[in-house]
């Protein structure tokens, strides 16, 4: 191990073995050290662009990541529909909860929706009011058409909130912290936090409503679908109605054919 070295010494082999240092030192999985290894590249394609190397140490290297079947947290629609119809003593809850069901209709993180305003809700060519706005981790616009829940959400805070804002936002920690409690008061045993609303609304709103998925890779405002692949895990019950529509099908065109 160096403490320095020249940018224009870098090579694939090194790639390698800064991949491996990471694994082997640091507990990491492949796939977190493979993130380290693409902020390097960002590190790299910064001199590049800049002149103070011409030879790319990445032009012959392909990052991989592998597939994974890891749960990343959601809610079925039993549950979502729990926590929308429960009752909360606490003025605290109701408005986490609503915040939370916000995002479960409309797949909003946690930081677009602190940062929604009016003007980011439009009237559609269709007549229908959509959020059409950039998502401030990526920048790339996501279009989502306001459904009656989310809708029922916003004109319940409307004209009632400071500084221009459209719903009730408390920090992201505070707003975890009470999210364990609604779960706890719901008898829901999955660990909530605000972005699981995020995973519920793909997986549980959309794709497990027939939404097909390069749609739902708009609403999430993703760069490629093969990240809506891996975020939006297609339900067992998805796959079973699908089968049975299929079978259908196939059971009434060979009752045609054997007429």
């Amino acid at each position: 191990s160096v403490s320095d070295m020249l940018i224009k010494d870098i090579n694939v082999i090194f790639i390698e073995d800064f991949l491996l240092y990471i694994k082997n030192n640091y507990g990491c999985s492949h796939n977190t050290a493979m993130k380290f290894v693409q902020r390097f590249r960002t590190v790299v394609n910064f001199a590049k662009n800049t002149g103070l190397v011409t030879a790319d140490p990445f032009g012959s290297y392909r990052v991989r990541f592998e597939r994974t079947d890891r749960d990343r947290g959601y809610l079925n629609q039993d549950e979502i529909d729990l926590i929308y119809n429960k009752e909360f003593s606490s003025a605290r809850l109701a408005q986490v909860r609503d915040m939370f069901i916000f995002s479960c209709y409309t797949a909003l993180s946690y930081i677009d929706v602190c940062e929604l305003r009016q003007e980011d809700i439009r009237t559609g060519f269709d007549g229908n009011l959509w959020i059409i706005r950039k998502r401030h981790k990526t920048n790339v616009t996501s279009t989502v058409r306001l459904l009656d829940i989310p809708k029922a959400i916003l004109e319940k805070y409307k004209d009632k909130l400071p500084n221009g804002k459209i719903l009730p936002i408390i920090s992201n920690q505070k707003m975890n912290d009470y999210l364990k409690e609604i779960a706890a008061i719901c008898g829901i045993e999955k660990t909530l936090t605000y972005h699981v609303a995020r995973h519920s609304c793909a997986t549980s709103v959309l794709l497990a409503n027939g939404v097909p998925i390069e749609t739902v890779s708009k609403i999430l405002g993703h760069t490629n679908i093969r990240t809506t692949q891996i975020y939006a895990r297609i339900t067992d019950l998805k796959v079973s109605n699908d089968m049975e529509m299929l079978a259908q099908k196939l059971d009434a065109a060979h009752r045609i054919a054997s007429r």
